[in-house]
């Protein structure tokens, strides 16, 4: 059971549509109940409020389901913004039903409230249904925001063209209105034939550059973002495009006056088993996202999430050096199932690479290791030893990065019961794990100098809810 990460008993955590002001956030979201798996018992958005991220005031279904007749017998992903002293929530509603009937299955919604907690649905359907051309089961997770520039607002949603699933005619379409009750097709916003459908997209500006964040399952199955000068274009993709690695999915950001957060939710994986394929739904964990001065944005751990630990435990500095062989550090012998870690790294010019293991099993060697592979550029999730191969499913489980010789890095793992999260240098990577082979932590280097330094522990959080 999860101490820290969010996720409600009894139920997983689909998409999240945050809505954020005043240091207060509120984390709208989906609650399957698995019943069967996925999406079985209808859902609508349930909500719950956090300043901190680690205690949340649980306000149970707010924007409620429709009866199994209505369109939104489910309701899918949208957004939620403040316009004229009344909140506004735009949504897909879907019906299982309505397909065998002939019907168009995902249709937007619109409701209204005073609150953001009791809503008031709008009598008709949006005049937004797909166009001609565009298919019918495919028309979902619009999101709104206002154009200053031409005094209009813009909603954009996932679709694609045709309704063969494997051709790469996803994209981005776009509406416009003045009144949140006419709205005008524009056509498509971005379709760069590169999936074959988009979800829960997003747009928001940091000083000069707008962003359009979107996830998508056809190529790497992540969120990703592009950049622009411009909120029409044309989009740019940085080097590393994505927020983190597989385990992570359909995240939205908030913004609260001094903090952007990301919503995504990490996948479980079929019959609680490491070399499984995942689930839809998880766990909520969220990343708080910065721009850097080339534009890029990183991800690190929300302030007020990791200043939650207490009662941190210091270790010294050490340097492990190896000419041609790997080598292992053992820090602690008894991480438990919660704890953050922390420590400072540097390495020698000739490294090879270097690792972080966890839930290590000190007799036999087995562990989960975050592994740093200098000369590729990237770090790695797995299983080590990885025999009989393979112990992981872990394809997707890395990202791009780039570290250099005798500069130092600050690491950064949270672990809460199935899920690590790991930290470094803007760059994020969560994973999900079942097996726990061991309770020892430690570090790697493999042919090289590795230097570890301001090294700590915590296994206990504040006021846990």
């Amino acid at each position: 059971m999860h101490k820290l990460y969010y996720q409600p008993e009894g139920v997983w955590v689909g998409d999240i549509m945050p809505y954020a002001e005043d240091g207060e956030f509120f984390v709208y979201h989906q609650r399957d109940t698995r019943d069967p798996v996925p999406f079985g018992q209808p859902f609508g958005w349930a909500l719950a409020k956090t300043e901190d991220f680690v205690k949340y005031k649980d306000l149970g279904e707010s924007l409620k389901r429709g009866s199994d007749t209505d369109p939104d017998q489910f309701i899918y992903a949208g957004s939620v913004f403040r316009s004229g002293g009344k909140f506004h929530a735009f949504y897909t509603g879907y019906n299982r039903e309505f397909l065998k009937e002939g019907k168009t299955s995902q249709v937007l919604l619109h409701a209204v409230s005073e609150d953001g907690i009791t809503w008031e649905k709008s009598k008709g359907i949006l005049k937004l249904p797909p166009q001609e051309g565009y298919d019918r089961r495919n028309w979902r997770d619009p999101f709104v925001l206002w154009d200053e520039n031409k005094g209009e607002y813009l909603l954009i949603l996932g679709a694609r063209k045709g309704e063969d699933k494997r051709k790469q005619t996803g994209r981005l379409v776009k509406f416009t209105s003045r009144d949140l009750e006419e709205w005008s097709f524009e056509g498509d916003f971005w379709a760069p034939g590169l999936y074959t459908m988009f979800e829960m997209p997003e747009l928001f500006r940091i000083g000069e550059w707008w962003y359009l964040v979107y996830s998508e399952y056809s190529d790497k199955n992540k969120i990703l973002y592009r950049m622009s000068r411009s909120l029409n274009g044309p989009w740019t993709a940085p080097k590393d495009d994505a927020f983190d690695g597989r385990a992570y999915y359909a995240g939205r950001t908030a913004f609260d006056g001094k903090r952007r957060v990301l919503f995504g939710w990490v996948p479980t994986k079929e019959g609680d088993n490491d070399k499984n394929s995942y689930l839809w739904g998880g766990t909520f964990v969220p990343h708080e996202l910065y721009q850097r001065e080339d534009g890029t944005l990183g991800a690190k751990p929300v302030d007020s999430l990791w200043n939650a630990f207490k009662e941190w435990e210091n270790f010294s500095g050490f340097c492990v050096k190896t000419i041609d062989t790997k080598t292992e550090k053992i820090i602690i012998e008894d991480t438990g199932d919660l704890m953050a870690f922390e420590t400072t790294i540097r390495f020698a010019e000739g490294t090879r690479a270097f690792s972080l293991k966890f839930y290590e099993d000190p007799e036999s060697g087995t562990a989960y290791e975050y592994k740093f592979l200098i000369e590729e550029n990237r770090v790695v999730f797995d299983k080590s030893p990885n025999y009989p191969w393979y112990q992981c499913f872990n394809i997707g489980l890395e990202r791009p990065i780039l570290l250099e010789a005798e500069k130092e890095y600050k690491i950064r793992l949270i672990v809460d019961d199935t899920i690590s999260t790991l930290y470094i240098n803007g760059t994020a990577l969560n994973a999900r794990f079942y097996d726990k082979p061991g309770t020892a932590l430690g570090m790697t280097v493999t042919d090289g100098t590795f230097y570890c330094k301001d090294t700590k522990i915590s296994k206990k959080v504040k006021k846990e809810r």
